[in-house]
């Protein structure tokens, strides 16, 4: 068996961090082996600028990421997967639990002026969005926010790095004292 191989392989194919712990299991070669191995891998593929890759270690757990320098077309890449994969509707309504979550369904139909059960159907199950609990008002209202899996779509590392939003409101009234 080639390790560093394998390795690499269980890595990609998880996608997420994958701990050391649980390649010892599959592979059944001990932690202490298994760690001076992944140690390698990571001085190579951070060695070498001809990869795209990267290993990185959090904590116990091992992910195969991409160096940073690529951020921009991965992004690129992430916005038109993003884009072609989600409705205008869904878009709306992500757009609005980004930047008011938590907040109930009833909220979000209210900014939006529709209906919005099967969009946010849809966004739970692509793991886009998630119930972060319930409201202690009459009917219980379930709340939502965006998960990590939005945050890996968008390419961001939190919800602090959305874009800010100017308010129509307040630009309206800016203007308005403008023109006075």
């Amino acid at each position: 068996m080639n390790l560093k191989s394998v390795l690499e392989s269980l890595m990609f194919a998880w996608g997420e961090p994958l701990s050391i712990n649980e390649m010892s299991k599959i592979l059944e070669i001990p932690v202490k082996s298994l760690a001076a191995v992944l140690d390698e891998m990571i001085s190579e593929f951070r060695d070498n600028e001809d990869r795209g890759l990267l290993i990185q270690r959090f904590g116990n757990s091992y992910q195969l990421t991409t160096k940073r320098e690529n951020y921009e077309y991965i992004q690129s890449l992430l916005e038109n997967t993003v884009n072609k994969s989600l409705s205008t509707a869904a878009m709306e309504t992500l757009s609005i639990i980004a930047y008011k979550q938590p907040v109930t369904k009833v909220e979000i139909e209210r900014i939006r002026g529709v209906k919005c059960s099967q969009v946010v159907k849809g966004l739970l199950d692509k793991g886009l969005i998630k119930e972060t609990g319930r409201l202690d008002k009459p009917g219980r209202p379930v709340v939502y926010s965006t998960t990590d899996e939005f945050l890996r779509h968008f390419g961001l590392t939190s919800i602090d790095e959305l874009p800010a939003i100017e308010d129509e409101k307040d630009d309206k009234e800016t203007e308005l004292q403008s023109t006075v």
